[in-house]
């Protein structure tokens, strides 16, 4: 199957759903804002519009480098360091696996500015819906491989891993709206809505909280866990105000190449690239 093929297949299978999703939360985001929660922003059209087309490219770079990528994960798989089978406690070994690495890479996203590039745009819509899930990198599947391939490597076949993250992914998409509120129980185990719109937070107390995929166990282990205490401002900490798909997808890769061309010695250079991303908490001036 060609790739546009593959992408028009995967459109039309998930299209009806994902829009049905979204239409039962716009209700349900109408109903909460009629009885009085006038902080729920809900929908925009622009703003929807520029996330789809985000998530679209994901899918479309996101098949054409698969092969790429399981020619990679098959070669390390070849060359394991252990005989693990496939069974139903490997699968459950690598829920667990997966999700820790995943948790690294998503806090190395944040932490250094390369790969805060790929990452950002994820970040950059001002509201928190179901589409906003759907705001996904075009640069990420490049930055993915760099963590995980040690899993082949260790014994875990590549089509088990491909599963195993696209049912991650699957389970990310829900907790990206504000209808939802704690769970109860759930909230000391499992990334939660709750969880994820303070992932999703500008401001200063929340940034770089609550990395987690599924579980939210490795963030209270590794001290990036935060709870809401205070109202929520989405989107990132100096917002780019367009819905220009290309410029969301490029726009930070764009800054740190103007950055590199700056003159300054090399060590600072690489700063530029490899370095803390650079966010001002909101209100406070750049200096």
């Amino acid at each position: 199957m060609s790739l546009r093929n593959r992408v028009e297949t995967w459109v039309l299978l998930i299209s009806p759903l994902v829009l049905l999703s979204f239409a039962i939360e716009a209700a349900l985001l109408h109903r909460s804002r009629q009885n009085g929660r006038r902080d729920l922003r809900g929908y925009e059209r622009a703003d929807t519009a520029a996330s789809l087309a985000m998530g679209v490219g994901n899918v479309v770079i996101s098949f054409a480098v698969h092969g790429r990528m399981l020619s990679l994960y098959s070669w390390l798989y070849d060359h394991r360091l252990l005989d693990i089978g496939n069974g139903l406690a490997v699968w459950a070994a690598l829920f667990v696996l997966e999700d820790f690495t995943s948790y690294w890479w998503h806090r190395a996203s944040h932490e250094v500015r390369c790969l805060w590039a790929a990452h950002e745009n994820h970040h950059s819509s001002e509201r928190f819906n179901l589409s906003t899930a759907l705001r996904a990198s075009w640069t990420t599947p490049f930055t993915i491989p760099l963590f995980y391939w040690w899993l082949p490597l260790a014994g875990f076949h590549p089509q088990l891993l491909f599963a195993q993250v696209a049912a991650s992914q699957a389970y990310q998409f829900w907790i990206h709206t504000e209808v939802i509120g704690p769970l109860g129980p759930l909230e000391r185990v499992l990334i939660t809505p709750s969880h994820h719109r303070v992932h999703h937070a500008a401001n200063a107390p929340y940034l770089d909280r609550n990395y987690g995929g599924v579980l939210i166990i490795w963030d209270r282990l590794f001290g990036t866990f935060a709870e809401q205490s205070t109202p929520l401002q989405y989107g990132l900490t100096t917002n780019i105000d367009t819905y220009n798909p290309v410029r969301i997808a490029i726009h930070e890769w764009a800054a740190i190449y103007r950055d590199m061309l700056q003159p300054a010695p090399l060590c600072v250079r690489l700063a530029r690239v490899f370095g803390a991303p650079g966010r001002v908490p909101p209100g406070v001036a750049a200096p």
